[in-house]
Order: C-alpha cells, then sequence, then structure tokens
C-alpha cells in the first residue's frame, strides 16, 4: 500500500489518496519512517537469521528453535530463545 502511496503522491497528495483508501496519513508516514530506519531489534534478528538457517539447514532441517539455540550457543553466539522462535 505505501508503494501506491509513494507512486501517486505527487498526482493526488496523500491524504487524498488516504482518505479514499480509509486509513490515516499519519499510519502511512509511520510505515516509511519504519521502513527508512528499523528498530535495533529487528536489525540484530535480520543479522542473526542467516545464522538461525544455517544451523537448521545443518541439521537436516529437523531441529527446532530449542535446538536451534542450543547449538548457536555452542557456537559462542549470545541469542535469547525467544529471538530463535520468531
Amino acid at each position: 500500500m505505501t508503494r501506491f502511496i509513494e507512486e501517486h503522491r505527487q498526482t493526488y497528495g496523500v491524504g487524498s489518496i488516504c482518505r479514499v483508501l480509509s486509513i490515516a496519513p499519519s499510519a502511512y508516514y509511520a510505515t516509511v519512517a519504519r521502513q527508512k530506519n528499523p528498530c535495533v531489534r529487528s536489525q540484530k534478528d535480520k543479522e542473526l537469521c542467516d545464522d538461525i538457517r544455517r544451523v537448521w539447514n545443518d541439521n537436516f532441517c529437523v531441529y527446532g528453535a530449542r535446538k536451534v539455540w542450543h547449538q548457536l550457543k555452542r557456537e559462542g553466539l549470545d541469542v535469547a530463545r525467544c529471538t530463535v522462535e520468531r
């Protein structure tokens, strides 16, 4: 939806488009801000995703979050189990 608004904002304006789509302009601006500058947590999750996927694939895609978490701890990566579950 943000892509649509971005493509047509020069012609119609953000307020007009948001009114037709029944969303608040502040919701559009908040989404754009999150996309430009993601929070620290999501940046770290993105970095850990490769390691989590590697451990999971190395173990024939059968490890669950708990075993992946233990393997990451054995490899020296300090990560919370809830992060692996996400």
